[in-house]
């Protein structure tokens, strides 16, 4: 079976990740590819290193009404960018949305697969979340579902590769400034707090209004890691073991007694999950990892594209990270 897939966004580091794993997929045949500053040039010119049939691929400049016919549209494109033009696309193509703009929007599905696989397959409208938020929620939602930790009480510091803050430009993500640097930003309210807030809350039924969540950059090109502050009475084991039976029939969910790290994840679409508690000081700490561009951006919004066609969740997805 063959499923005609398009990019929009592809010039990016999210619309990039989605062409690798598409470029590789059983059933994806892509057929249709746009971006901006990219538009007139063929793929093997943006992506020396793209399969020979896919080289000659014109990249077009995004246009909605001019879209060739398609069964799956993956959009890339920054928060804010999306909303009134993926509007305009046939409702009878499948899109997903890896940016923000649909997060939690009435029409649109959010698309969390490893937590709520059923509510995505045969959707045609899916809201890829954030990376931040699937590197937080994946460790987070055993213990919410199971009520050992206190939802309104939670406090999240998270590291993340420079590839997160996008291909955007900006002169204070060049090299000279990241290098051998540590950059807290978003302070107080960054854009994926109201999305990790409103996903506490209805897997735990309470509040969270004392969310705090910092993020971090830091000098690595890939990866996440969330080190996660609960309140709650559980131990480590029963930590471990409400993750292990949340997660038994997820596909791309490892749950580790070591403390995850973000190699271990690099180039797929693999979330770790980890813990450590101490009852007797009422303090539970969760540890989550994803590639910010795999698990946390492309490689979700394959998954979430595997489950809304009815294809094998793990279809092109099933690559060994990369190491070292």
């Amino acid at each position: 079976m063959s499923i005609r897939v398009g990019i929009v966004g592809i010039s990016g580091f999210g619309g990039g990740e989605a062409l690798r794993l598409i470029a590789s997929h059983p059933s994806f045949e892509l057929v249709y590819a746009a971006g901006e500053s990219s538009a007139g040039s063929r793929l093997v010119d943006r992506f020396p290193g793209v399969p020979a049939k896919l080289a000659e691929l014109l990249i077009q400049k995004w246009d909605p009404a001019a879209l060739p016919p398609l069964d799956v549209l993956f959009a890339s494109l920054p928060t804010g960018a999306s909303a009134d033009a993926l509007a305009r696309v046939p409702k009878d193509v499948k899109v997903v949305d890896i940016g923000g703009d649909h997060r939690y929007v009435e029409g649109w599905v959010y698309g969390l697969a490893d937590i709520w696989p059923t509510r995505i397959e045969g959707q045609t409208r899916i809201a890829n979340p954030g990376c931040f938020p699937a590197a937080t929620l994946i460790p987070l939602a055993p213990l919410l579902a199971d009520g050992l930790i206190e939802p309104g009480n939670i406090v999240m510091d998270v590291k993340t590769g420079i590839s997160g803050a996008g291909r955007g430009g900006d002169s204070k993500f060049g090299y000279a400034e990241s290098n051998e640097n540590l950059i807290p930003y978003g302070l107080l309210k960054h854009v994926h707090m109201p999305e990790i807030a409103s996903t506490i809350e209805r897997l735990s039924g309470g509040s969270a209004a004392g969310l705090v969540f910092t993020p971090h950059l830091v000098p690595m090109t890939r990866g996440i890691l969330a080190t996660i502050y609960c309140r709650g009475e559980a131990t480590t084991d029963r930590c471990l073991d409400a993750a292990r039976r949340f997660y038994a029939e997820r596909p791309f969910v490892r749950v580790t007694d070591k403390p995850p790290q973000t190699k271990w994840a690099s180039g797929s679409n693999l979330a770790f999950v980890s813990y450590a508690a101490d009852p007797e000081r009422n303090l539970v700490i969760a540890m989550g990892v994803v590639d910010n561009l795999g698990k946390g951006a492309a490689g979700q919004a394959v998954q979430n594209a595997n489950l809304m066609c009815g294809l094998p969740e793990t279809a092109g997805l099933d690559g060994a990270p990369v190491w070292p």
